[in-house]
Formats: C-alpha cells, sequence, structure tokens
C-alpha cells in the first residue's frame, strides 16, 4: 500500500461526500447551461466511483478516482489541452480531488465491434493514439511533475526491485500470490530485466503517456474521429509498451495465434507514426522489447489501483502477482513455447 502516512481516504458512500460531489457537478453543469433531471446512476469499484448523470441535454459521467489513481484528472486535462481532437474536453476537472466530469463519449468501439468485428476499425484507431503520444512526448516531464506515474525504461528496473520488495501485495507463497520459486525467479530476473530496459532507453524513442489498458471498451467510435479515455492506469513510460495490452486484448477476442499476419499488420500500423525517425527493424525491435518488459508496468498499475482500504480490494488482489509472473509469459506476437 502506498497511501500517504496520515492521509484519509474519502468515503465515498458517506451523505457528506456525495453532497459535495453533487453540488461540483452541479456547479460544473450550470458553467454550461445544464441541470441535472434525474438520479445518478452509481457504479463503484475500489480504484474509483463513476455516476452516470443524466441532464436536461442527454447524460454526462462524474468520475472520483482513489489515491492511486487521482493522478487521471490532471491528465485528462492535459491531454484536452495538447489534444483535443483525440479524447474528450472535460466539462470539469479537480485536480487535487481527482474529479472529472466528461460528457458522453457515444458507442465504444466494443460496441462497433461486436456488430461488425472487423480489425481494419483498429487499423483506424490506432494512428490517432499514436499521433495523441507524438504530441504529449515533449511535456513527459511536466507530466511526471503533476504525479502522473514516471515508468521510463530508465527507472522500471528499479521500480520491479522496489515491487519485489512489497512481499505484502505479491502475496508470496498465499493463495493467489507468487509462488515461492517464481518469486525466487523474479528475484534472480533483476539485472538482465535491467539490460532489457538500457537496451530500449538506448534505442532513443521519446517517453510519453502510455494508456497501459487500451482495449476496445476504453475507446470511442465516434463519427468524427476515435477518441481515447479511462486514463487511470496510464504512465509516463516507453509509448510501444500499450501494445502489450492492447494486441492481448485483440487476440482475446478474436482467438487469433500470435502469428497471425493480421496482429502484426496492426502493430506494424501504430508503428508507422514512427518511420520518420526509425527504421522499421528499428522500431519492431523497441516494440517487442517494450511489450517483454510491459507486464511490471500493469503490476504497478494494479497495485496504485488497489491503494484503498476498500474490502472490495481482495477480489482484484491477485492482479498484481498475476501481472508480475507474465513477466516470463510470451508477448502477444510470440508463439507459446
Amino acid at each position: 500500500m502506498t497511501t500517504i502516512a496520515g492521509e484519509r481516504a474519502p468515503d465515498w458512500s458517506s451523505v457528506q461526500w456525495q453532497e459535495q460531489a453533487r453540488s461540483w457537478v452541479d456547479e460544473r453543469l450550470a458553467g454550461t447551461g445544464r441541470r441535472v433531471s434525474g438520479p445518478v446512476e452509481p457504479r463503484v469499484r475500489p480504484w474509483s466511483l463513476v455516476w452516470r448523470v443524466p441532464t436536461d441535454d442527454g447524460p454526462v459521467w462524474f468520475k472520483a478516482n482513489n489515491s492511486g489513481t487521482t493522478h487521471e484528472a490532471v491528465l485528462i486535462a492535459t491531454l484536452a489541452a495538447l489534444t483535443p481532437e483525440r479524447v474528450l474536453a472535460p466539462i470539469g476537472v479537480d485536480r487535487e480531488r481527482g474529479w472529472s466530469l466528461l460528457p458522453d463519449g457515444g458507442e465504444s468501439l466494443r460496441d462497433v465491434l461486436g456488430r461488425d468485428p472487423d480489425l481494419t476499425h483498429w487499423e483506424r484507431a490506432l494512428p490517432g493514439y499514436a499521433a495523441l503520444q507524438l504530441a504529449t512526448a515533449s511535456r513527459a516531464d511536466e507530466l511526471v511533475a503533476l504525479g502522473v506515474p514516471d515508468h521510463r525504461p530508465e527507472v522500471l528496473a528499479g521500480l520491479l526491485a522496489d515491487l519485489l520488495d512489497d512481499s505484502g501485495s505479491l502475496r508470496v507463497g498465499a493463495e493467489g500470490g507468487l509462488t515461492v520459486e517464481t518469486y525466487e525467479r523474479l528475484r534472480a530476473e533483476v539485472p538482465a530485466y535491467a539490460r532489457r530496459c538500457r537496451r530500449l532507453a538506448d534505442i532513443g524513442i521519446e517517453a510519453t503517456v502510455q494508456h497501459d489498458d487500451l482495449h476496445d471498451g476504453n475507446v470511442f467510435a465516434r463519427p468524427a474521429g476515435y477518441r481515447y479515455f479511462d486514463w487511470g492506469d496510464a504512465s509516463v513510460a516507453h509509448p510501444f509498451g500499450t501494445l502489450l495490452v492492447t494486441l492481448r486484448s485483440i487476440r482475446y477476442a478474436t482467438g487469433l495465434s500470435a502469428d497471425d499476419a493480421s496482429l502484426a499488420r496492426l502493430r506494424d500500423v501504430y508503428l508507422e507514426a514512427w518511420t520518420d525517425r526509425y527504421d522499421r527493424r528499428t522500431l519492431v525491435e523497441a516494440a517487442d522489447l517494450a511489450m517483454n518488459l510491459g507486464a511490471v508496468s500493469r503490476s504497478l498499475s494494479w497495485r496504485r489501483a488497489l491503494d484503498t482500504t476498500d474490502p472490495a480490494r481482495a477480489e482484484y488482489a491477485e492482479a498484481v502477482p498475476g501481472w508480475l509472473a507474465e513477466l516470463f509469459a510470451a508477448t502477444p506476437l510470440q508463439p507459446e513455447s
């Protein structure tokens, strides 16, 4: 757990907190000439509370993040300023409390793929996300200073070593946690992991915002173009780490094998945005490295998401050791040995 000592997490179920949040929502909506037209519909997870708020001009969405994912609010505001055509423009953001109010984004890419599972939808969605990353790269240091987690290759090995000291989160030897054998194997892997991190850093591709959970449920497919949302897992990292979750989720949804040419095609469509600076062979090497290293980032993201005293966190606690153990698994483009 990484909660600041003495810091008390807000009680989302308390009447006082809900009144404060509702008042904030009302004020933000009033600034746009709208008002709430019915009861909110809540969805609560250990890492966030989301309200679907009906208004007289369609629904809007209020989100409150826990202490481990508060950075999402500041990131939403920054991305809206830098790449307004790639994200939803927030109606309001409270950076300190980790609150955001967003318009309705319409149907998701998952909705579209449910009707038409053609992967060309992803071929159209990935370049826009790559453009967002390129537009944000120059602000990487600023984002870290604002609280967005730093998962750049230069620090990842140290983060892995620190994570391995957190036996509570990794549940070493306990049900649903790392086995002692896997834990010792991970300890022994740290030097080799550090070497791969150095190689990835040496290639020189700029770090930027990395969504780290970019699947079809986190992309809006709008007539005016795709919008990328739900940034609570995001970090400042090597951009290509995105491919771990994205290609993995596509394989899960389609049943494609790792050596299917359409998956490599999607990787290459995404990498195209960097071909003016790097040759394709170098980009593929970097993508392979970033995916190979990415399990650590996912484990860290889950540990932050579960930085709460909410008893419901126990339902998801296996994700922290589970993702870390994936460090030894094949990447989405590598056939299982």
